[in-house]
């Protein structure tokens, strides 16, 4: 931010591009975003996570390399997604100026590989180390969170994790009856296990918040989606739910359907700041009528009898409101959180990530789960990479040792050329 550091041609950084991918991305992506009003505003920062050559063919269209510096965060620096999209990075930067000379200035890296990421072209004093126990998914409060704190500054992403620590503490020495995460995750084990809900919404009021349920759907079901005990015993009860969610009213035209009179029982969180960022006309206050009346729709719903009676009340004769009637009718005493912050900052945000994750963890202490591993993430990685040299033509065994997955590659091949 002040100039100290530059690029290779000595022209001061305007954009940073982080690459990574699951917890190396989206915890940083919903920080950064969801702060924007505490973005410093010298420094632009861009995400790169997919695979898909269009993620950073998008990203970089619009970069000057004279300006970018791009970070490589990865734990392991193995991950695929994430060095293949660094690859086509520093060879953008080539083909536009850079040279091998100058790669140190425009590359830095957060790793716990920092061999790895030298092999790379990354000199050790442009690498943030990490612990290896940090698990990616709670890994934002980290070097990883180097993103925030470039687009920030320093005293936001302090705030940030300061607003994580009084969560910690409070989760820490609460009585469990006024303990948040308790609270929430005895919810939740009640809805999923006796209940039968299978999933849970996340509806954040509020535009800044609009990746948090990505976020939180990786912390979650990355973590609980488990089907034996810590001793490697089959569970014969339900584990993690489905969580998904999307942006405050939004959602109300889309979704809020099946909530309120689908067969589902779908539990809800309600996410609002009492004061806005931006307080433009009358635009909170109708935000937040339209969140208290979802909810008190959830909660109350509306009789066949009460419909009935609106619908004659509004003029309609009787046989037509008794067979409309059945349509309007809401069951309600469909379950609800309404989680209130005075504004959101980097401190509330904070403890907001920091509340989920010990929520996420109570979970699987009461399920007896490891919420710290994903050997289903892992499996997919193995195949993928005994997958990948049979379509590029590199292994002479052609095979998958299937027939639907081996029909795909013969026809990818075909349309390839490979």
């Amino acid at each position: 931010h002040s100039g100290e550091r530059t690029g290779h041609s000595g022209a001061r950084f305007t954009d940073v591009v982080s690459i990574g991918i699951g917890g190396s991305f989206l915890g940083p992506k919903l920080a950064v975003e969801a702060l924007r009003p505490y973005w410093q505003g010298s420094i632009n920062c861009h995400f790169v996570a997919n695979i898909d050559g269009t993620d950073i063919t998008e990203t970089l269209a619009c970069l000057n390399p004279d300006t970018t510096l791009f970070l490589v965060q990865s734990k392991s620096f193995r991950t695929q997604e994430t060095l293949e999209n660094s690859l086509l990075a520093r060879q953008w930067f080539l083909d536009n100026g850079g040279n091998a000379a100058s790669v140190s200035q425009h590359f830095m890296a957060v790793t716990a590989n920092v061999e790895e990421a030298a092999r790379f072209g990354i000199e050790p004093a442009n690498t943030f180390p990490m612990w290896d126990w940090v698990g990616g998914r709670y890994s934002l409060w980290s070097a990883i969170g180097l993103p925030i704190a470039l687009t920030l500054g320093m005293a936001a992403f302090r705030e940030l994790l300061t607003g994580a620590h009084a969560m910690d503490s409070h989760f820490r020495e609460a009585p469990e009856r006024e303990n948040l995460p308790v609270i929430m995750a005895m919810l939740s084990v009640w809805y999923n296990n006796f209940w039968g809900a299978e999933s849970h919404a996340v509806l954040p009021y509020d535009e800044y918040l609009k990746y948090l349920p990505e976020h939180l759907q990786q912390l979650d079901m990355e973590s609980n989606g488990k089907r034996v005990t810590q001793n490697g015993i089959s569970v014969d009860y339900p584990t993690g739910p489905v969580l998904w969610g999307g942006v405050g009213a939004n959602g109300q035209h889309a979704y809020h359907q099946l909530i309120h009179q689908g067969t589902r029982l779908i539990p809800a969180d309600f996410i609002i700041p009492l004061r806005s960022h931006n307080p433009v006309a009358s635009h909170h206050a109708a935000l937040f009528a339209n969140c208290l009346s979802q909810a008190r729709a959830m909660m109350a719903g509306k009789t066949e009898a009460e419909a009935e009676q609106e619908l004659l009340a509004g003029g309609l004769d009787g046989d037509a409101a008794r067979q409309l009637a059945p349509h309007k009718a809401i069951p309600g005493n469909r379950p609800c959180n309404i989680l209130l912050m005075e504004r959101l900052t980097p401190h509330t945000l904070g403890a907001l990530i920091a509340l989920y994750e010990h929520r996420t963890f109570v979970q699987s202490v009461i399920w007896d789960i490891d919420c710290f591993d994903q050997w289903g993430v892992e499996l997919g990685k193995q195949i993928g990479n005994e997958i990948l040299p049979k379509l590029l033509g590199e292994s002479e065994d052609g095979s998958a040792g299937d027939s639907a997955t081996d029909n795909l590659i013969r026809l990818f091949r075909d349309r390839s050329g490979t």
